[in-house]
């Protein structure tokens, strides 16, 4: 069996027509890529949490119904606690406006604020002043 006793002392051979590919581009060549493009985002969006929607009983909406008069009345500024749902799944969550009630429709049947859309009151969690 014969070695490499007939190559091991040849110079290393350098193309005339190529130039040498840079480092940093033969290291790209071993990089990993993204096989499953896509697969990141959906593994995240599996595991973010959404909470559920909370119904009110009976007394809690009618204390509700109190406090929404109340800043209608007063035109003071409250923090409205309300339920926004998820675009994408089933759920939501729930967040604090800081506002002035402007107006209740009672035919939708939705809370008109100075600086939000309207908001259904079936929505709202908690009106405090």
């Amino acid at each position: 069996m014969k070695g490499y006793e007939d190559i091991i002392d040849l110079p290393h051979h350098t193309s005339k027509t190529h130039p040498r590919m840079p480092l940093a581009d033969r290291a790209a060549q071993f990089s990993p890529f993204a096989a499953l493009t896509g697969f990141d985002a959906a593994i995240e969006e599996t595991a973010r949490l959404t909470a559920g929607k909370i119904e009110l009983h009976e007394d809690e909406l009618e204390e509700l119904d109190r406090r929404l008069h109340e800043a209608l009345e007063t035109g003071a500024t409250v923090e409205i606690t309300r339920f926004v749902p998820d675009a994408s799944k089933s759920g939501g969550s729930y967040e604090t406006l800081t506002s002035r009630v402007l107006s209740f429709d009672p035919l939708t049947r939705s809370v008109t604020l100075s600086n939000a859309p309207k908001i259904p009151l079936s929505d709202i969690l908690d009106i405090d002043f």
